[in-house]
């Protein structure tokens, strides 16, 4: 592991047990897949938009 890489990790999780961290990354990739959702609704919205020609 570089050195940057090590401190980069140390700022975000430092001081956290395991149990956070893994709360962390549950929360992490919920947001995710909410950001892709929300991608894909707002493409579908839009699609809709432009059939009905309301765009």
């Amino acid at each position: 592991m570089s050195t940057a890489s090590f401190y980069k990790w140390r700022a975000k999780c430092g001081g956290m047990d395991a149990s956070m961290i893994s709360q962390m990354k549950a929360l992490e990739d919920e947001n995710r897949r909410l950001k892709r959702l929300f991608a894909d609704l707002s493409m579908q919205a839009d699609l809709l938009k432009e059939a009905l020609g309301k765009k």
